[in-house]
């Protein structure tokens, strides 16, 4: 199978690209910063000191250094919040959440939440500008009262239920991503799987779905289709999630760790590939965005809209090569509508295409 996993290389038309795709590239031959946030309000798992250590180590050997917000880990973290202002935050290429559970649950509109409304608009604005997040297990529990940070971690979906702790068959859905070449087909593990509120496949880039028949999902159970893992293109930044992770071994684990580093440089601009988390829906989104007014704009817009459903149609088929063939057709027609980032977006759904293909 084709690899779609590369780094970015410095230069004007790297950096042309990126902006025009709405990102802040961050370089692999130069260091930059990551935040880890391990804050709690409510329950706190064990493993934010043993992930917040790992990514530090990870740090050392790929290239980047780690601020830590956390105040329980007394000797590690900053003296204030970071959070305050969109350009304060913007010295770090991706924040990552480690599971700073604040038990807003509840949904109690007055119950103090992991950022309040001044932490809250300056992460807005972090993201809006291009930043990166990375949501690890129960990123996904927290702040249930503020719907754009459940958009944010993906689809709207938040932590719902687990099961107890037993070992389940994942499978990876986009072999190519970054965060995924490194994994088998079926990845079998003990850890705590999380059911979600909501599926949020029809919002994000699905990376890596959960087999509930290989384990007994209880009451919460999501059916057939469980993703776990995903990523998206999100208000001009770019988000990363992986439900996995509760247990505190995973952060010892070089297969599991690869996984996270992989996460965390596509995130910050640092590597590309696997389709760069397009989705179609994202697509259509810059599509539907594009106006002119002539009757030959209009009518290759309807035949590029057509094209792209029936390529998302035999996408959702497992027919893959159609899809490919079909997404191709739609990049030929939308170079007449003369928008670099639709063709580049169209680029990356043919990539994803392209590396399903069996």
């Amino acid at each position: 199978m084709k690899m779609h996993v590369q780094r970015l290389v410095t230069g004007i038309a790297a950096v042309g690209l990126m902006l025009s795709l709405g990102a802040t590239p961050a370089y692999a031959d130069d260091e930059y910063k990551v935040l880890v946030v391990g804050d709690t309000l409510g329950y706190r798992h064990s493993h934010i000191d043993d992930t917040t250590l790992a990514v530090i180590q990870l740090g050392q050997e790929n290239g980047f250094t780690v601020d830590v917000w956390d105040p329980r880990q007394t000797t590690r973290t900053l003296s204030t919040t970071p959070f305050t202002t969109a350009d304060d935050l913007s010295q770090y290429a991706t924040i990552i959440f480690a599971s700073p559970v604040d038990g807003t649950n509840d949904l109690d509109p007055v119950r103090p939440r992991l950022l309040d409304d001044v932490e809250l608009s300056a992460f807005q604005g972090y993201i809006r500008g291009g930043g990166g997040f990375v949501g690890l297990h129960a990123a996904t529990d927290s702040m249930h009262t503020v719907p754009w940070y459940s958009d944010l971690t993906g689809g709207g979906a938040r932590f719902r239920s687990h099961p107890a702790q037993q070992t389940a068959t994942m499978r990876v859905e986009s072999p190519t991503h970054p965060s995924t070449a490194m994994l088998p087909a079926e990845w079998v593990r003990f850890d705590e799987w999380y059911n979600f509120t909501t599926n949020p496949r029809e919002d994000v880039h699905v990376l890596i779905t959960l087999d509930e028949s290989t384990y007994n999902p209880g009451s919460g159970a999501m059916g057939a289709d469980h993703p776990l893992a995903w990523c998206q293109n999100f208000e001009g930044g770019r988000s990363w999630y992986e439900g996995a992770g509760h247990i505190d071994a995973n952060y010892s684990d070089p297969l599991f760790l690869a996984h996270i580093l992989g996460g965390i440089e596509w995130t910050a601009g640092v590597v590309i590939g696997g389709g760069d988390c397009v989705t179609f829906g994202e697509v259509e989104a810059v599509l539907a965005g594009l106006k002119d007014g002539s009757m030959k704009y209009a009518q290759l817009s309807a035949q590029l809209a057509a094209y792209l459903d029936d390529a998302e149609i035999a996408a959702d088929a497992g027919d893959h090569a159609v899809a490919t063939a079909t997404l191709h057709k739609a990049r030929a027609k939308a170079h007449g509508l003369h928008d670099d980032v639709l063709v580049s977006k169209l680029g990356n759904l043919i990539t994803w295409q392209e590396g399903l293909r069996s």
